[in-house]
């Protein structure tokens, strides 16, 4: 059964259904927007399901690709898909986060829900192909296909200032995924293949290397994204409705680390250790800068995006330190912070859907009315901590061990990113939901319903249970990391 393409191809399902349902009744029916709702939220709980299946039919031992499907496509190029341990439990954090962004869009969302919920399944289709993609070419076109129906969600239902940031993020990421396409084309040039599992073991010469990793990371870096190119998030994250910053935050920033993992240290290992030094002076700089500019923000969207700048900073670091603690560290923190973002932005969603603003000033005291969001808002802002018991403090203590390993001051500074995320976390924290309510606007507000509760109960599940189990992870990754790491330190003598 080819399990990768029917979780990859099954959201385009529910578009096809939707669209069905579209040309044949009326667009502003309600039966029909609330049939085209449920059309989405089954699919992705669909897809879902088939993700679920495919972690527990992957084999944790064989560290090589799985499930592997492979079609002739034209020119020498085929479609190839499959998975190994450092892919496969980025296709269930997608299916994962899906079927909550759909939820928490139910009532939010007033203006062309069927463009909304076709938009967000057509994303889903081209994350997971992004992750299970065993083929240069087939990995580019969805990399670049998915930037359209995430500029669509900022470009149409985002804020004030939507055309400016959806702009901005589409032509920062077009502009470096251009270079990353010479390279590609180059690349089969040379090798006179496609097939990513065979350029891994093919050897380009250390000159060549350079150029190559220099244009892959261009594209890779602004998607996580990197200090100094990493100004479109902030505006992005702002102007995007609440389930488009989930996917931003939770999906879209990982498929840049997951680019580092996948091709720049098995394909360029000499230029990756080359270039180790400058990744991680870059990785401090963002961690502590982004920190303290976080620290001094107004909203709290922009606030919780500048600090996942801060812990990109952290996964950068923790990649190119070339050990096994590190790379495992950088999986984890990546997961981790897919959820706990995810839920930050759906904590500054429920606020803003009842107060229609997001400025820090507006609110405190918020307590004293809403006594259940403002444990499931702590929560979450200890897990973005780093607190023991959360899944934020095991991918943050493995990426700090493995940096150590590698660079003693690099771990040192980047340590102190884990202090100022603690300061911004808790004063955030503490202005908004502590205190005494002194704006009289706020003496209406209501507490979490039924629906946003069960948003947040897989979430707060999943940060708890990585948090106690994290060998859930490592029980999968743990052949996938070693291997690499192994041929990476006898390509580099590391």
């Amino acid at each position: 059964m080819p399990l990768l393409s029917l979780i990859t191809f099954a959201p385009l399902v529910g578009v096809a259904t939707i669209l069905g349902l579209r040309l044949t009744a009326r667009a502003d029916d309600a039966k029909n927007i609330n049939a085209t709702k449920w059309i989405a939220l089954v699919t992705t709980l669909a897809t879902l399901a088939l993700s679920v299946l495919l972690v527990a039919r992957y084999n944790p031992n064989d560290w090589g690709f799985q499930f592997v499907e492979e079609t002739p496509w034209f020119a020498g190029i085929a479609y190839r898909m499959g998975v190994d341990g450092i892919s496969v439990l980025f296709v269930l954090l997608t299916a994962f986060l899906m079927p909550l962004c759909i939820a928490a869009s139910w009532k939010t969302i007033e203006t062309r829900i069927h463009e909304y919920m076709i938009a967000f399944l057509l994303l889903e289709t081209l994350v997971i192909g992004v992750f299970c993609a065993l083929d240069l070419v087939v990995f580019y076109v969805f990399f670049e296909f998915g930037l359209v129906p995430m500029f669509l969600i900022i470009g149409i239902w985002g804020g004030q200032r939507r055309i400016y940031a959806a702009f901005k993020f589409f032509l920062y990421t077009l502009l470096g995924s251009v270079l990353m396409l010479a390279a590609i084309l180059f690349m089969i040039g040379t090798a006179h293949t496609s097939s990513i599992p065979e350029l891994m073991n093919y050897h380009f010469s250390p000159a060549v290397q350079t150029w190559l990793w220099l244009a892959f990371f261009a594209s890779f870096a602004v998607k996580m994204p990197m200090w100094p190119v990493h100004t479109w998030l902030p505006d992005a994250h702002v102007e995007a409705p609440t389930a488009g910053s989930v996917i931003l935050a939770g999906i879209l920033l990982k498929m840049g680390g997951y680019g580092l993992l996948r091709f720049s240290l098995p394909m360029f290992p000499d230029a990756s250790h080359l270039f180790t030094p400058l990744i991680f002076a870059m990785s401090v700089i963002a961690v502590i800068y982004t920190s303290l500019v976080a620290f001094r923000q107004t909203d709290v969207k922009k606030l919780i995006a500048y600090s996942s700048v801060a812990h990109m900073g952290l996964v950068t670091m923790a990649i190119f330190s070339g050990n096994a603690q590190g790379v495992q560290g950088a999986i984890y923190q990546m997961l981790s912070h897919g959820v706990i973002s995810g839920a930050l932005f759906l904590c500054v969603g429920v606020i803003y859907d009842r107060m229609h603003t997001r400025e820090i000033d507006f609110y405190g005291g918020l307590v004293n009315r809403m006594p259940w969001y403002a444990a499931v808002f702590m929560l979450f802002s200890m897990g973005n901590v780093g607190l023991p018991g959360t899944s934020g403090f095991v991918g943050e203590i493995l990426s700090v061990v493995g940096a150590y390993k590698a660079s003693t001051w690099t771990a040192i500074l980047a340590t102190t990113g884990v202090i100022l995320s603690a300061v911004y976390m808790l004063t955030l924290y503490r202005r908004v939901v502590m205190g005494t309510i002194t704006n009289p606007k706020l003496e209406a507000i209501t507490d979490l319903e039924n629906r946003e509760i069960a948003i947040f109960t897989p979430l707060i599940v999943a940060t708890l249970y990585l948090g106690v189990q994290p060998n859930a992870v490592f029980n999968l990754t743990a052949a996938s990391v070693d291997h690499l790491v192994r041929v990476y330190q006898a390509t580099t003598g590391g």
